[in-house]
């Protein structure tokens, strides 16, 4: 099993469900998050400033985004990130990023299933 964790736009994660949920893998986690990648903020969005330094709202800009994280059988992550790929490449700074981890265990707390069977 792996944890697939998408950082994506915020006006792309209705889309992203629907394709991974397209996919027969509904199972998703969504967050709102603030970040900023190399570009250190995109001055395309108005940003959100955090822990200003100064009081004046000088601090480092971060840009509103969407987390979504899902664990999904290890034969599903490839057609999983290219999915998300598909629906949130648009080429330009701001796509967002895939991260992919190692999940050891899963069990649901409702039937003590263990495994797969609890994803």
């Amino acid at each position: 099993m792996k944890e697939v964790i998408a950082i994506i736009r915020m006006n792309a994660i209705q889309k992203t469900k629907r394709a991974v949920a397209d996919l027969g893998l509904p199972s998703v986690t969504a967050e709102k998050v603030f970040g900023r990648g190399k570009q250190k903020g995109l001055h395309l969005f108005p940003p959100a400033t955090i822990n200003p330094e100064d009081g004046k709202g000088n601090g480092m800009r971060y840009i509103p985004k969407r987390m979504l994280t899902m664990v999904v059988p290890d034969e599903n992550v490839e057609e999983v990130i290219e999915a998300i790929m598909e629906t949130n490449r648009t080429g330009m700074i701001g796509d967002g990023r895939i991260f992919v981890c190692q999940v050891e265990e899963a069990i649901r707390i409702r039937t003590g299933e263990r495994g797969e069977e609890a994803i």
